[in-house]
């Protein structure tokens, strides 16, 4: 007899939090968590349901990590993931967690699928290494091997001090305000000497299709954006993306156009994503009531 209920319904938070964190799409993630219950009713009588729907939905993961790398070699443009949105103050707020951040999957896309998993499932959920062994078909001393040169590659990328979210609140409202203002000198100011603006497009829209690097360069390409007759066409949403300060612009027409957030390091913005890729937009669009766009508002 499959597992009650309940207690596969108490488990789902915690399998989708490790489907989001291996894949970096809620979509994706969900598709996932999905099939790891289908085999968890399929297979009868489960005395551990908890290792049982860890170690499919991880196994899964690492199969789609491996494929996704193969399908991405010929993504146009820069890949980001799928962004998770929801207005500030609903019931259906983003968990506020660094480890979902865009920023902190794009950190993750460094590992291998393998040592992304061991990771995941230590660093970030708590398991033992002597339960992510059989997870990854590994010995738990193989997995505490894995374990330090996945946290080298994450800790190389990650910055020393998080701001507060107060922090990065008021440094993306300055940062749109300037933006809307076409002053260069003003983003030139918040944006550290090395920020990169990396957008997704997928292709579908307008948008530069290799990072920009150097902030007086991303200045100089957001400011010409808010110079822009058509920039006054979009409202910009202020919406948690992935659980940090973010805004989606929509257009008249109440289509998403983009989701947009920032990555701050000290007191200045580091990485400014941009997600336009209407593919990606889906989620965003249901949750705040909007429509997946076809249009974008940053180009190369």
């Amino acid at each position: 007899m499959a597992a009650p209920d309940v207690t596969a319904d108490a488990l789902r938070p915690l399998v989708f939090s490790i489907a989001l964190r291996m894949v970096g799409s809620a979509g994706e993630a969900e598709d996932l968590v999905q099939e790891a219950y289908l085999r968890l009713h399929r297979e009868g009588e489960v005395r551990a349901p908890k290792a049982f729907l860890t170690t499919v939905v991880t196994r899964l993961a690492i199969d789609h990590l491996r494929s996704a790398r193969v399908r991405r070699e010929t993504y146009t443009g820069d890949w980001l993931p799928e962004p998770v949105v929801s207005a500030p103050g609903t019931d259906e707020q983003v968990e506020r967690d660094e480890t979902i951040s865009i920023a902190f999957l794009v950190l993750l896309e460094r590992l291998e699928p393998v040592e992304r998993a061991v990771y995941v499932l230590h660093e970030l959920l708590g398991y033992a290494h002597d339960e992510i062994g059989p997870v990854v078909g590994k010995s738990a001393a193989n997995c505490r091997q894995i374990l330090r040169r996945a946290k080298q590659h994450v800790d190389a990328g990650r910055p020393r001090f998080e701001p507060s979210r107060e922090r990065r609140e008021a440094l993306l409202a300055r940062f749109l305000a300037a933006v809307r203002g076409g002053d260069v000198d003003a983003l030139v100011g918040m944006l550290a000497d090395d920020a990169v603006h990396v957008a997704d497009g997928g292709g579908k829209v307008r948008a530069t299709v290799v990072p920009i690097l150097g902030g007086d360069k991303v200045a100089r390409l957001w400011a010409a954006f808010g110079r822009r007759p058509e920039a006054e066409d979009y409202e910009l949403v202020p919406a948690d993306v992935n659980g940090q300060p973010g805004v989606v612009a929509v257009t008249r027409a109440g289509e998403i156009a983009v989701v947009l957030t920032v990555d701050i390091a000290g007191d200045r913005i580091q990485h400014v994503w941009a997600v336009l890729n209407p593919d990606k937009l889906g989620r965003v669009a249901a949750a705040l009531g909007a429509e997946p766009g076809g249009s974008a508002p940053v180009d190369g």
